[in-house]
């Protein structure tokens, strides 16, 4: 063979071994790639071309699917009671990505989850039946928030302290996932409810932090008792009424201006509400004190996984003494979600133990038997001890039966809580933030129950907008239904 022809043969060799190589990594990468790629409407087809598993809620599925008039695509997500429980589903849309427990389980639902197979799916390369994923929402006690909110704009949450299930995520106002759901019909209603100026897509229970207010003075008041500052929640504490903030020439101001205010306990501070007790108390405690308590509660965690992605509740860094005696009450850069502060009440109303809070009790195959068990596997961390639990449930109490929190009192419960009215705009110029957290005992049957309800907006005016006056009752609804029977 002369030089020539050698040298084609071999560069011939090279580009068919160029051309395998290129085609392996074609199949075989690029191919799970494209295969995985949004815009593949491959996947779509598969996805729908049938029914999907359900979202259960108390043995009752939520949603469903039907049958697509035409297309390629054969079926379509359904829901029942959509928008009551949308802040739980989120939705499965043809058009659009899932979210919400659609977006975390779309490989159970769509039986794509590899736990899913059987052998014989195995064998034949078939796709699973879909799953089901079982939720911890209790219905009454999602109803009754979302009743209760009705056209305020607002988030809340319920949770047993002593399991950590969530019995309900509301979220106001609310929409309907099924307008999303068909692929021919989910452009406008994208549209409408990206440009509604209420957000409605906005899930406020789980995903919109903001200022507590003094709500936030829970988690002060376990720093003190916690670190020795106070002794026990009757002791009389150091505050001046007026307390002007370090370095500067702003004095806190207390909502009752003839409150007993001055040098109140931790106590009286809680059932008065009291800044100057609390601005105070954070300033002699230390930002460092307050911070570490705050993050033991759960702020500052941006893997807050219930399972959805909570937004993080922050309380902020690298302040002076004025700003974190701001931080005592609640304002400044603290934010928090209905989650954060329902988790407040929880931990207190479990004798100072935190149960992990999740909405997911299991997930089962199409026979029903379990996938992943969750309520059996959830973790517990002491917050506060016991002692420094039961003086601010006593405390909480007094709110409730002599504080400000009296619209939250429930015949035959024993309910402790905190209200909160957080300012927002510069100089509180634009409506406040309505806040009521709480934990509810029922003297009969033993059952525990722990809510947080934050009101954005609503159309009562200006000096009705309270914490008692627009949460507490929601709380109150939320709370009966929880412990009824």
């Amino acid at each position: 063979m002369n030089k020539t022809i050698r040298r084609a043969s071999v560069f011939a060799l090279l580009l068919v071994l160029a051309l395998l190589v290129r085609a392996t990594w074609v199949q075989f990468y690029d191919g799970t790639a494209l295969a995985d790629d949004t815009l593949n409407r491959r996947g779509a087809i598969e996805t729908y071309s049938r029914p999907l598993g359900n979202i259960i809620v108390a043995g009752n599925a939520i949603t469903g699917s039907a049958r697509t008039k035409g297309g390629d695509l054969a079926y379509k997500r359904t829901y029942t009671d959509g928008a009551l429980y949308a802040a739980v589903t989120g939705y499965a849309s043809q058009a659009y990505a899932p979210t919400q427990l659609e977006g975390i389980y779309t490989d159970l639902l769509n039986g794509t989850d590899p736990r899913l197979k059987t052998v014989m799916d195995t064998l034949t390369g078939e796709r699973a039946a879909p799953g089901d994923v079982v939720t911890t929402i209790d219905p009454a006690v999602q109803k009754a928030g979302y009743r209760a909110l009705g056209g305020k704009k607002g988030g809340a949450v319920a949770i047993d302290p002593r399991t950590g299930r969530i019995l309900a995520a509301v979220s106001t106002p609310s929409y309907d996932p099924s307008a999303l759901t068909d692929a021919n019909t989910a452009g406008p209603s994208w549209q409408r409810l990206n440009a509604d100026p209420d957000k409605p897509l906005t899930n406020r229970a789980l995903r919109q932090p903001l200022p507590p207010g003094s709500t936030f003075k829970l988690v002060v008041a376990s720093a003190a008792l916690e670190s020795g500052l106070y002794k026990d929640v009757d002791q009389r504490t150091d505050s001046p009424n007026p307390y002007r903030l370090p370095g500067t020439v702003r004095d806190m101001d207390n909502e009752n201006p003839s409150a007993p205010c001055a040098n109140a306990s931790i106590r009286v501070a809680l059932q008065y509400s009291c800044n100057n007790v609390f601005a105070k108390m954070a300033v002699d405690l230390g930002q460092d004190k307050v911070r570490a308590m705050a993050e033991k509660f759960g702020f500052n965690d941006d893997h807050q996984d219930v399972p959805v992605r909570a937004y993080t509740s922050v309380y902020p860094t690298g302040m002076d003494k004025s700003s974190t005696g701001l931080t005592g009450i609640g304002q400044y850069d603290v934010t928090a979600t209905p989650l954060q502060m329902a988790m407040v009440s929880a931990a207190l109303a479990n004798g100072g133990e935190l149960v992990s809070p999740h909405m997911v009790s299991r997930t089962v195959d199409s026979g029903g038997d379990v996938v992943q068990d969750y309520d059996g596997h959830t973790a517990t961390k002491r917050i506060v001890s016991a002692r420094t639990a039961a003086q601010l449930q006593s405390a909480m109490e007094t709110v409730v039966k002599d504080g400000t929190g009296t619209n939250a009192l429930i015949d035959g419960v024993t309910v402790g809580g905190k209200t909160g009215t957080a300012q927002h705009g510069e100089n509180n110029s634009k409506t406040p933030y309505a806040w009521f957290t709480a934990f509810g005992k029922s003297d009969g049957t033993g059952k525990e129950v722990a809510v947080a309800v934050m009101v954005e907006q609503s159309d009562a005016a200006r000096s009705e907008v309270s914490g008692n006056g627009l949460a507490a009752p929601v709380a109150r609804a939320m709370m009966a239904a929880a412990l009824k029977g």
